[in-house]
């Protein structure tokens, strides 16, 4: 089987990484998605890598079917990412839009997600705008009689669709629909379209029109227009299938498996919890680390309520647990949970009990809680389809309704979209797996797990990430545990051993999972430094538009890309992975959009509504005029565009040309000014800080995966572990006593050591403390948080005027030198920048911050720095 490259290799040889990833979001995209769910990264490059799609695919090339693929993890927001492109296409003129999926609860959690404007889990904003034109949103039946201002959407399950196109009924979608005008058509878990595809048919394009299948229905009514488009999302592409492979890869426009999803800790950290009790005890057990985890959220000032899930074999077991739960709760008492105590040696129960005897939490006074947090209206019950269906709505808004717990057998697997389950509880103890494979029942609740590990989204902090782990390098953090889905299960290793397994394969858990502590020497600890020391750092500041005077660097120093139409026509499938036609030969020249002169820029300004002078004005509250827009350097002045087209097109730019390009410079740039996101910058002032109370002892934990650095989560003191040993144990001058960080780190630390001799006959005393997630420092241009591995802390030998050097050090890996370009600009800036306030008259502090370190490609750059730390 060929290696098939997917659309977005295809794209990056094509435009390539730092292009697409320089592309800005339209307003239509940033201002019509609910601000109260922030895009991540990943969504922001989905949409970067669908826009240059769309301007290749579409620019000055004959219209045709586009079918692309986003393959995106459970919980990454796929959702959000089709409201997003529904307000993108409508901007490009499309109004109609089909949304179908496999499962009708599904279809009512979206229905509410995208027509619903008071649920909290409503994905536009208040207003769906285009310039000064508002727009509504509604449901239809079909597309006859639509209004053409408005975004008009089908809501279909797939056997629904199919009925309705081959069994025609009144007021329902017919063929017709999707041949007089054009469809968006969005297919949710996509991967239930395929089984043609599966079966390796091998039929013809018009004999595939023909096959009743549900597949073939989406393939005729996508291809009934060639302006029709298919966008598909799915958590579950088999592409080790061949003919799926085939089919999809082609179209795959963006990947972000679970592994990754993971990794990047947008999820639960899995724990499994084995127990051998009976499952009314493991219940129990589970109930407590639920209240536990409540009481820490409401400590930490959070209105969140943890829910479980008790899950059974057969609706006949769920019910009868249900009543046996209800029965426990109603008649518990202290010496229940006494026992739980005194014969678990499960550190975790261990800590709720703890935390109780600390906080004078009397077992009476907490049973009281229980029978009112988990009394039987508090409990939901979701067994039969009926039942799901009817409870679809309250199991998928657990985060704002009473329920504390809900007995379920199988029927919330898919397109359940809950938040705040922490707790799982497997109430049988059977295997289906046989021969060393993985059984479908435990493959089930591994994809049941990595449901539920989506990851509830709190702050205790307003720099911290609101949808990602923030303690993998604080496991004693109290917080830890609103972190954690524990998956509660009988005493039984072989079956453990066959979960982990398919939560490995599913990329829910990490191949190997490390949990280290490092610790503050205590020779360090007696230093007058850690005792009396100070660390300087600076703060995060709001700034109001009032301090704006230009546009946004990023702006500035994009280079805009506009292509030409070179009239060339030849009909060809774009991206074509054949590469069987290279197209027009173009060729690409930069400009400074000042360069087609004033008279154009004034003109392309007047022909869009967002520039009136008043309208800018709101925004850019220092121009003074339109002639300094265009001129200043501040503004317009310095704005480059690429032109892209024939030599002789982009060498003799004509007036329409230089027109067109301006006016699609302008609206781009239009959208970020007006995206008036809250802005921030970091202070030049670094304040300062007790080293004792910044740097402590901590427990780290190391998911490693394939392809990570061989080196993450080793021990550099230990020999058996690492190819970069050095006792660490005996280096006075780092402070920790050991370092578990990647290679690039460790070969720092081999390059302080190497040099110590040199730093020691300079300065009186000098440490190297690594920095695990102890303090953050702030970009001083956009107030972004940064975390730098490493302090070199230095102590001159003055008697008077002693100098204190702080200087942040960056190991960086080379294939991060690029993407992380931002933090070694701040980094070299401190220098020229810091202001610190002068603590005593007899010491002189200076923070300073040095280029990248990388062994093999910028090792040259950092000697010529570390240098000047010796002179």
């Amino acid at each position: 089987m060929a290696d098939t490259k997917t659309l977005f290799q295809v794209l990056i040889e094509e435009l390539g990484k730092r292009t697409i990833e320089a592309t800005k979001l339209p307003d239509s995209i940033v201002g019509n998605l609910n601000p109260s769910f922030p895009m991540r990264p990943y969504q922001e490059r989905a949409f970067k890598f669908f826009l240059n799609y769309w301007q290749e695919a579409f620019d000055g090339k004959p219209r045709q079917n586009h079918q692309l693929l986003f393959h995106m993890a459970t919980g990454s927001g796929k959702t959000l990412m089709m409201a997003g492109l529904i307000a993108y296409l409508y901007e490009k003129g499309y109004r109609n839009f089909l949304f179908f999926v496999n499962n009708s609860n599904i279809i009512e959690k979206t229905r509410d997600n995208f027509l619903n404007s008071v649920s909290k889990k409503y994905l536009f904003a208040d207003t769906i705008s285009f310039g000064e034109k508002r727009v509504a949103i509604r449901e239809v039946d079909n597309f006859q009689s639509v209004n053409p201002d408005d975004i008009n959407i089908v809501f279909s399950t797939i056997q629904g669709l199919h009925m309705a196109l081959n069994v025609p009924r009144e007021n329902s979608l017919t063929y017709d629909d999707f041949e007089d005008q054009k469809i968006v058509l969005i297919s949710d878990e996509a991967h239930h379209i395929n089984a043609d595809t599966k079966k390796g048919k091998e039929v013809d394009q018009e004999e595939l029109f023909e096959i009743v299948s549900w597949e073939g229905t989406v393939e005729r009514i996508f291809r009934a227009n060639p302006s029709n488009i298919l966008l598909e999302f799915t958590a579950t592409v088999d592409f080790s299938d061949e003919n799926l492979n085939a089919k999809y890869k082609p179209k795959l426009l963006f990947d972000y498996p679970l592994k990754e999803f993971r990794k990047d800790g947008y999820s639960k950290e899995v724990k499994v919890l084995q127990a051998d009790l009976s499952p009314i005890d493991r219940a129990l057990q589970a109930v407590l680390l639920s209240q536990y985890r409540r009481k820490i959220f409401e400590k930490n000032k959070l209105h969140i309520k943890p829910v479980i899930l008790l899950k059974s074999k057969t609706i006949k077991d769920s019910q009868a647990f249900l009543e046996e739960f209800k029965t426990c709760i109603k008649t518990l008492k202290p010496e229940t949970l006494e026992a739980i105590k005194n014969r678990s040696s499960e550190e975790t129960i261990l800590t709720v009990f703890n935390y109780l005897e600390s906080n004078n939490i009397s077992l009476e006074n907490l049973i009281i809680e229980l029978k009112e947090d988990f009394s039987e209206e508090k409990l939901i019950s979701v067994n039969s389809k009926e039942d799901s269906e009817a409870k679809q709505l309250a199991v998928n808004s657990l985060e704002s309704n009473e329920f504390r717990a809900v007995f379920a057998v199988d029927k919330l697997n898919e397109g359940w979209d809950v938040l705040n389950l922490f707790d799982i509880v497997r109430l049988y103890d059977t295997r289906d797996s046989k021969g060393g494979k993985i059984g479908k029942t435990t493959m089930s609740e591994a994809q049941l797990i990595g449901r539920g590990a989506r990851y509830c989204p709190f702050q205790t902090q307003n720099d911290q990430p609101l949808f990602g782990r923030k303690f993998d390098s604080d496991l004693d953090h109290e917080m830890r545990i609103c972190e954690e889905l524990y998956y509660h299960s009988a005493y039984n290793p072989k079956y453990i051993q066959e979960l982990n397994t398919a939560l490995q394969e599913i990329g829910m858990k990490a191949k190997e999972t490390k949990e280290r502590k490092i610790h503050l020497k205590s020779s360090f600890k007696e230093t007058a430094l850690f005792k009396a020391g100070h660390l300087f750092l600076n703060d995060r500041l709001k700034y109001t538009r009032e301090e704006i005077k230009g546009l946004e660097s990023s702006i500035i120093n994009q280079t805009h890309r506009v292509s030409l139409r070179t009239g060339y026509t030849k009909s060809v499938v774009a991206f074509d992975a054949q590469g069987n036609d290279k197209g027009a030969n173009k060729e690409g020249k930069d400009y400074y959009l000042k360069d087609f002169g004033t008279p154009i820029i004034r003109k392309a300004i007047q022909r869009i509504e967002f520039y009136e002078f008043s309208s800018l004005k709101k925004f850019l509250p220092n121009l003074k005029s339109i002639q300094e827009f265009i001129t200043s350097d501040s503004y317009l002045g310095r704005v480059k565009v690429e032109i892209t087209g024939l030599a002789d097109q982009v060498n003799n730019l004509k007036p329409e040309e230089m027109l067109d390009a301006s006016i699609q410079v302008l609206n781009a740039i239009s959208s970020v000014i007006a995206s008036d996101k809250i802005e921030y910058k970091g202070s030049k002032k670094f304040s300062p800080r007790m080293i004792r109370e910044v740097f402590t002892d901590k427990s780290l934990n190391f998911m490693l995966d394939d392809g990570e650095d061989k080196e993450f989560g080793k021990s550099m003191s230990d020999a058996t572990e690492t190819a970069y040993h050095l006792d660490l144990t005996t280096r006075a001058w780092f402070a920790f006593d050991d370092c578990f960080g990647t290679s690039e780190e460790k070969l720092l630390i081999q390059y302080i050591d190497k040099r110590y001799k040199e730093l020691s006959k300079v300065y009186s005393e000098a440490y190297l403390i690594r920095n695990e997630k102890h303090f953050k420092i702030y970009a001083f241009e956009d107030g972004r948080p940064f975390e730098p591995d490493f302090i070199l802390y230095m102590i001159g030998k003055e008697k008077t005027d002693t100098m204190h050097y702080q200087v942040f050090v960056e190991p960086k890996g080379t294939h991060l030198l690029k993407a992380d370009e931002w933090k070694e600009k701040f980094l070299v800036n401190i220098k020229e920048h810091f202001e610190v306030e002068q603590l005593f008259s007899n010491k002189k502090y200076v923070v300073w911050g040095l280029p990248f370190y990388n062994s093999t490609e910028r090792l040259p750059e950092f000697e010529e720095a570390f240098e000047t730390l010796l002179s």
